[in-house]
């Protein structure tokens, strides 16, 4: 099938950035997106031209490292599924793909499809824990959880934090990305100790950032590649509002974001 790519191009943070068009023939409808970009980057190298600059790890979608817009939606048209996982098949012979990176104010470009979104890693820091006992490992059934219980906790837990919420998100809320990372834990009891203070800590941190308010629009779980439900965002409200009650007296501190990727590299 033949394919025109039209792909984001853009060396830095501190460069314009325009779309440049990429004709393919012969793209094999087997193949998987980043497949697809490798294929063109080896035409690229081969040209002696600079290779696309994307995202990615293991290429199973459980990592969260790839990601990117396709047409105007986060990760490509295929529901639940990762760029990494999304085969040429879902699209038709002589389209043009319009590719793109995730735009938010939180995630700043680095380089063509890559942007830095240590944003999330800041806040998973800001209170992404709990308290476990040292010594010998207690047994399975130690603190009994009920299915139900289980099942909420592990369908937060799936979030890979690629950015896709973000990025579909009007505002570029990261409301999505927090809950999930609050209720995966609040839910158990092993992470009932530090329930209230760390939504407390976590949402301090994410509107630390520089994302934008959740207004339930809901465009985060339409495009979230492990379908995390909205529950989660009702659960950060609620675990932050009781938090915050409850803790007021305590000093709450969040960690600066870091600006400047490549200067700080180099």
């Amino acid at each position: 099938m033949k394919l025109t790519l039209k792909i984001w191009r853009q060396k830095s943070a501190k460069d314009k950035g325009a779309f440049a068009s990429y004709p393919m023939d012969n793209v094999s409808s087997e193949m998987s997106m980043l497949e697809c970009l490798d294929v063109l980057n080896e035409t690229l190298i081969e040209r002696g031209e600079e290779p696309v600059a994307f995202e990615h790890d293991c290429r199973e979608g459980i990592c969260g490292s790839c990601g990117f817009m396709i047409n105007g939606v986060a990760h490509g048209p295929q529901r639940a599924t990762t760029v990494c996982q999304l085969t040429m098949r879902h699209f038709k012979d002589g389209e043009e793909l319009i590719i793109e990176p995730w735009r938010a104010g939180a995630f700043p470009q680095i380089k063509d499809l890559v942007v830095d979104r240590r944003a999330f890693d800041r806040i998973i820091a800001a209170g992404g824990y709990i308290s476990v006992s040292t010594g010998n490992a207690p047994d399975g059934n130690v603190i009994p959880v009920g299915k139900e219980i289980a099942d909420r906790s592990m369908d937060a837990a799936a979030c890979i934090g690629c950015g896709a919420c973000v990025a579909a998100c009007p505002n570029a809320a990261a409301a999505l990305f927090t809950g999930a990372k609050i209720s995966h834990l609040s839910v158990l009891p092993q992470g009932a100790p530090e329930r209230d203070h760390r939504a407390v800590n976590m949402v301090a941190q994410m509107n630390a950032e520089d994302f934008g308010g959740c207004t339930n629009i809901g465009e985060c779980t339409a495009v979230c590649p492990k379908e995390i439900p909205l529950e989660v965002i009702a659960i950060m409200n609620r675990d932050y509002i009781r938090g915050s009650w409850k803790k007021r007296s305590d000093e709450i501190t969040t960690t600066a974001p870091v600006t400047g990727w490549s200067s700080e590299r180099s």
